[in-house]
């Protein structure tokens, strides 16, 4: 296989291969199983390629002096560590996750937070693992993630080009995917420096260039794709006005559809770079040309 594909379960993504488009439902189902199923609904009649959620065991990701502190819940004022486990999925609730995605044709993965979540998810037949930019530094992660043998999708918001490289030298560059973003919600447009995605492609010619998007609007999205962007996640919500902290950043089931058509249409539209003359410009050629030359048939499009 070219060294700039990876495998994402029954798709391929990497240059010349359709974009691989994600909608991360994270935790804006807000533990409610119903709501995920909603979410998985949404992106697949948008025409995702999969969904993504998070996975973390409360009592390690959760800092120890944190634990009691109470917060404002939509179920009430409660400790934060028993609001981290109101909103997290068991085992059950993943297997429910897995059935209704195989019916619905669609892809699930997860970003896990930590190596016993990596173990969680390793029950299930992931296509791929997701590293948060927040666990970008997190050696352990990097290497149990590793260990797997599935592709690992490594988002770089938050982080240095020095911490990039110690990731990717921890990883190997064999089986990842590097994902440009920027790790404010929602983050602002001047803040996004969708170039960085070129830069990524020219410091890691053998590894395929994504990004992870938590802006609002849809356009900033599409000009990743333009720079050659091979995988695409955003956020996505059943309502931005729900409660939680990533639903301001997140696309609506209608804008995410958007999204995907938007998607569809630039790369058929970026073509191959070949220049050529198409058999539909022969008659506005014919018409408008003062002075003809005709091009040779090999220069001809056969389209």
């Amino acid at each position: 296989m070219n060294a700039r594909l990876r495998n994402l379960g029954p798709h391929i993504a990497g240059p010349g291969r359709p974009v691989y488009v994600v909608g991360e439902i994270g935790i804006n189902h807000n533990g409610d199983l119903d709501k995920a199923v909603a979410l998985i609904d949404a992106a697949a009649d948008a025409g995702c390629d999969a969904v993504k959620f998070q996975k973390r065991t409360p009592e390690i990701c959760t800092p120890r002096d944190q634990w009691d502190v109470e917060r404002d819940t939509p179920w009430g004022r409660m400790r934060y560590i028993d609001y981290r486990h109101r909103v997290e999925f068991g085992e059950d609730e993943y297997r429910a996750i897995d059935d209704h995605c195989r019916e619905r044709g669609i892809a699930w993965f997860a970003s896990p937070w930590d190596v016993e979540s990596v173990a969680f998810l390793e029950k299930f037949d992931v296509p791929a693992h997701k590293v948060a930019s927040a666990s970008l530094t997190d050696d352990e992660l990097l290497i149990a993630l590793r260990a797997t043998g599935r592709t690992v999708i490594l988002s770089t918001g938050m982080s240095t080009p020095r911490q990039i490289r110690h990731a990717v030298e921890v990883l190997g560059s064999d089986n990842i995917l590097l994902c440009h973003a920027t790790s404010t919600y929602p983050a602002k447009a001047e803040e996004l420096n969708l170039r960085v995605i070129n830069t990524l492609q020219e410091e890691y010619p053998n590894v395929p260039i994504g990004y992870s998007g938590h802006e609002t609007g849809l356009q900033t999205t599409l000009a990743a794709v333009a720079l050659g962007a091979t995988f695409v996640e955003r956020h996505i919500t059943l309502d931005r006005a729900m409660w939680g902290s990533d639903q301001a950043a997140s696309v609506e089931p209608g804008g995410l559809a958007r999204l995907v058509r938007d998607i569809r249409t630039i790369e058929t539209a970026l073509g191959d770079g070949v220049k050529r003359v198409y058999e539909s410009e022969l008659g506005p050629m014919k018409k408008l040309r003062r002075v003809q030359a005709a091009p040779a048939p090999a220069e001809l499009a056969t389209a």
